[in-house]
């Protein structure tokens, strides 16, 4: 099957872009067009509706596809939003097409030939957006993520040169996504991709919160009835979530997490901390922050705007059939046996 991706994340992360863009139509998974933003540096505040048992309603089918980066660009230095005129020239580039020219937007047109991408709605230049004109998903004067500390530069290097040579020996020397264990987006904290497989479809009863992710159609049960963690000799790819209300917001505790589903380089001790506050009828902000004493020097959090969508959220597969490991892992023993039989000539 042919997965529906636009563009490695890794291209679009050294753009400076600062849309949030959301998906235009494909078979139904619209975006209703977000009210305006607010000023840069403040969020709108807004009062949800209530769910029958009390709570706030952030129910529905959101999207978070984004151009912004992650980390701030070094040019950019301490500036953590663009201006109204700043914003304004960069919209008009990326509706005209004038992509690759300069710096800021210079991989922004490097898209994926694989489709009619007006048609499955990623074409850039038509694409609806919103924005809070942010110059990096994360917040504050730095922008970046932390220094990482000695011991784990040590930890992971340590872990890249074990499995040296040995990436094709088993299917467990291959990549979580490869495996369709943990994909991009789907992964906590949720760092937006591009352009798709971007939907989250919230759902709510009494005492639970669930999350569906479009993109390997996982789904994430977080409890709120006051339940502590589960004890700290279970560790899990996701971790173990607990939720619970403040005000309007719905905060979200994880840890347990495995040192195999490092996110950036992480380790067992991640702890993070995500919210999610209704900022109004068609928005959502989604902040996490991510704490690991042996990753980084302090936490850092960073924010994503979310714009509602109409749905359905459509299933995603990985790859037909889970095949692909065992076709990488036969692809290497045949490369084996070639490399044998050349040798003993």
């Amino acid at each position: 099957m042919l997965r529906r991706s636009l563009v490695s994340a890794a291209a679009f992360a050294a753009t400076t872009a600062i849309f949030s863009l959301a998906q235009t139509p494909a078979s139904g998974q619209a975006v209703t067009p977000a009210a305006k933003t607010a000023p840069a540096g403040k969020t709108k505040a807004s009062t949800p509706s209530l769910t029958p048992d009390g709570k706030p309603d952030l129910q529905g089918v959101w999207g978070n596809a984004t151009l912004t980066p992650l980390e701030r660009p070094k040019k950019l230095g301490s500036k953590e939003f663009y201006t109204d005129e700043e914003f304004a020239e960069m919209t008009k580039r990326v509706r005209q097409g004038i992509v690759g020219e300069e710096g800021d937007l210079q991989n922004a047109g490097e898209q994926t030939l694989r489709y009619d991408l007006s048609v499955y709605g990623f074409d850039l230049t038509k694409a609806k957006f919103a924005s809070n004109r942010r110059t990096s998903l994360i917040v504050g004067p730095e922008g970046v993520v932390p220094p990482m500390l000695p011991e784990a530069r040590k930890r992971n290097a340590e872990r890249v040169a074990k499995n040296k040579g040995h990436e094709f020996d088993s299917y467990e020397n291959r990549p979580l996504s490869e495996r369709c264990i943990l994909m991009a987006q789907e992964r906590i904290p949720m760092i937006p991709g591009a352009d798709d497989n971007n939907l989250l479809q919230i759902v709510q009863g009494p005492g639970y919160v669930t999350l569906l992710h479009e993109i390997d159609h996982s789904t994430r049960v977080i409890p709120t009835d006051g339940r502590p963690h589960i004890s700290e000799n279970i560790r899990q790819y996701q971790g173990d979530s607990v939720g619970h209300w403040e005000g309007n917001t719905l905060v979200v505790d994880t840890t347990n997490f495995t040192a195999l589903s490092a996110f950036r380089g992480s380790g067992e001790k991640l702890h993070l901390i995500e919210r999610f506050s209704r900022t109004g009828d068609n928005t959502l902000t989604y902040q996490f922050t991510a704490e690991d004493p042996t990753t980084w020097d302090k936490p850092w959090t960073a924010e994503i705007p979310m714009s509602k969508a109409k749905g359905p959220v459509y299933e995603w597969a990985c790859h037909e059939g889970n095949s692909m490991i065992v076709t990488i892992l036969k692809g290497a023993r045949v490369t084996e046996e070639q490399a044998a039989k050349k040798a003993g000539k």
